[in-house]
């Protein structure tokens, strides 16, 4: 059974607290979201507190005993699904009961809808109950509680300094909680490859398709090309694990960490991936088959199920149906806006206040990420404050209570996060001592990068503790938020109904008037890369620079070109808009050049 069977949309992972509780808030009404499972202290508050509020059984789990943190994330995930399917089960129970109910829940689905058009003839005919629940059986499902892994924040355990087995290490754990959990959902795989990680995959029955073709736990790849979809899903088909979805996202129109590509532009990608989905399908599907054999487990005739999805920077009905029906995707993804709907995701009053005033030029792509990677937010955070007043005072830094980041071995073999005070005291220290050898410019800059760095573990959490009215313990981080810049168009709190009739076309939320097509805000932040590439080719001139900067340049150059053919020939959407485009990138295309 899809997914999308009831909405064609679904909820990316925000940060480690803005989707935590979706699945409980949305999942019921047929929506699928994601969770982050890399904070297992945040986890396991948000067990008690929704064992508490559905007067369900808690059993604590100790950060003492063997296999918390794995166990924490079992436990959590068995308590949203217990949570889900009684709110699943009720509104079911009240669609049966109540035939305005039907009515009224046939108005939220999308108008190209299966279940839609079987409760439409339900509601003209004079079919029994019992029709009723056939098709609900058949169409109606709960959206899927879905998790998600960044690969590459897989930190090292240690005990009694001494590094524990690589299936303790923070990433590995995280995919045995979920393994282990009774849910039937997906595990989100992005920030690349970990190759030990794939092959710990192969130690848990549920990724393996049975012998009715089902998969209970499925692999969803977040991927920024066609390239790195079917590297990484060769090397899974090899292990005998199918890739049931490949998640799309903007390399730089998007929310949290941004990996920009070499200047391939997301309509190119989203070309590639409807040309190519064969080719996908038919070479993993071999490798997989021939895996299955070698490892004598069951072998499914024909290819599984695969999902090609979009998301970063979808604003409006006329993009997400233009994303659906030219590039064939079964489904989109919107993220940011969702921050701005308390009843679908753990946002603070005061951030949903921020996010609602801010504007393109409060959004900007930063540093403040200890993984070294740029990273979208929003200026006047809480977070942003409290770090700049404790510069001010001259203790810079975390205390570092989670050390979820701690990945840094500059200093100590176990890793320090570089928002840590401990790892920039000592990187303070070592700069004062060649302070003599820089001129004050280049020492307020080397001082800048080492500072700026923020604390996400905690930072990225505040928020659901201050959503649920949960107390914050600890050394005073605030509220970090990762939207992407999408978010400076929607401009008020909005319920879910209304959001879902944004995205379907039945409302439009949007009050901005100069809102750019999203290809188009997508192409202006590749051209401010490139601006930035250039400076620091001429700052400091190499040949790998060089050719880096040419390939970038090429590769924008092209996907201009695609976009000048697109919006020139496929005369089905942007009516409006085409004159626009075309003039922007006309002038886009002599800043390049």
């Amino acid at each position: 059974m899809s997914c999308y069977n009831t909405h064609n949309f679904h909820i990316p992972v925000m940060g480690l607290a803005y989707t935590i509780d979706t699945p409980i808030r949305v999942a019921h009404r047929g929506i699928s979201s994601v969770i982050s499972v890399m904070d297992d202290e945040l986890i396991e508050r948000m067990n008690i507190y929704y064992c508490k509020e559905f007067n369900l059984p808690y059993k604590e789990i100790s950060n003492k005993i063997e296999d918390f943190r794995a166990k924490r994330i079992t436990a959590y995930l068995d308590t949203v699904d217990t949570i889900v399917v009684k709110k699943y089960q009720e509104v079911k129970k009240n669609l049966l009961e109540n035939k305005k109910a039907v009515a009224n829940f046939l108005e939220t689905l999308p108008s190209i809808s299966d279940l839609k058009n079987e409760l439409l003839k339900y509601l003209e005919s004079n079919h029994s109950v019992n029709h009723l629940k056939n098709i609900l059986d058949e169409h109606f499902k709960p959206g899927s509680i879905d998790v998600n892994i960044m690969t590459k924040v897989d930190r090292e355990q240690y005990k009694s300094k001494e590094p524990l087995p690589s299936i303790y290490n923070d990433a590995h754990s995280a995919l045995r909680g979920f393994a282990n959990s009774k849910v039937n959902g997906s595990v989100v795989l992005s920030a690349g490859m970990n190759p030990k990680l794939f092959s710990y995959f192969e130690e848990f029955n549920c990724f393996y398709p049975d012998v009715n073709n089902q998969i209970a736990k499925k692999i969803i790849l977040k991927v920024s090309d066609y390239r790195s979809a079917i590297i990484q899903g060769q090397q899974l088909a090899k292990k005998g694990l199918w890739v049931s979805e490949y998640r799309i996202e903007s390399g730089l129109n998007c929310g949290g960490h941004a990996f920009a590509t070499d200047g391939q532009l997301m309509g190119q990608i989203l070309e590639n991936f409807k040309e190519k989905k064969n080719k996908l399908i038919e070479t993993t599907h071999q490798l997989l088959i021939k895996s299955l054999e070698q490892k004598g487990k069951h072998i499914p005739e024909k290819p599984l199920n695969l999902h090609i999805t979009a998301q970063g920077g979808i604003g409006t009905a006329e993009e997400n149906n233009f994303l659906l029906n030219y590039y064939n995707l079964d489904a989109t993804g919107w993220g940011s806006p969702f921050l701005l709907v308390p009843e679908a995701t753990s946002t603070d009053l005061n951030t949903r206040i921020l996010l609602s005033k801010a504007t393109e030029a409060d959004l900007y792509l930063s540093n403040i990420s200890p993984l070294g990677i740029p990273f979208n937010t929003v200026h006047g955070t809480t977070n942003e404050y409290l770090k700049q007043q404790r510069i001010a005072k001259k203790n810079p830094g975390s205390s570092c209570p989670r050390k979820y980041l701690a990945l840094d071995k500059s200093y100590e073999q176990e890793g320090t996060c570089t928002a840590s005070r401990k790892h920039q005291k000592k990187s303070l220290a070592i700069l004062d001592e060649n302070k003599d050898q820089l001129s004050k410019k280049a020492y307020d800059k080397e001082f800048e990068k080492i500072t700026e760095k923020s604390c996400l573990c905690i930072g990225l959490a505040n928020a659901s503790l201050l959503d649920l009215g949960l107390e914050i313990k600890g050394e005073e981080q605030g509220v970090v938020i990762c939207p992407g810049p999408n978010i400076a168009y929607f401009t008020k709190e909005v319920s879910l109904d209304e959001m879902i009739d944004h995205i379907y076309g039945r409302t439009n939320i949007i009050e901005t008037k100069d809102r750019p097509h999203f290809f188009i805000k997508e192409l202006s932040m590749y051209i401010d890369h490139f601006k930035k590439e250039k400076m620091n080719y001429e700052a400091d001139p190499t040949s790998i620079k060089l050719k880096k900067l040419n390939k970038l340049k090429e590769n924008l150059l092209d996907g201009i070109t695609y976009y000048r053919n697109l919006f020139t020939t496929n005369l089905n959407y942007f009516s409006e808009e085409r004159n626009k485009i075309q003039t922007k990138l006309t002038e886009y295309q002599q800043q390049i050049n």
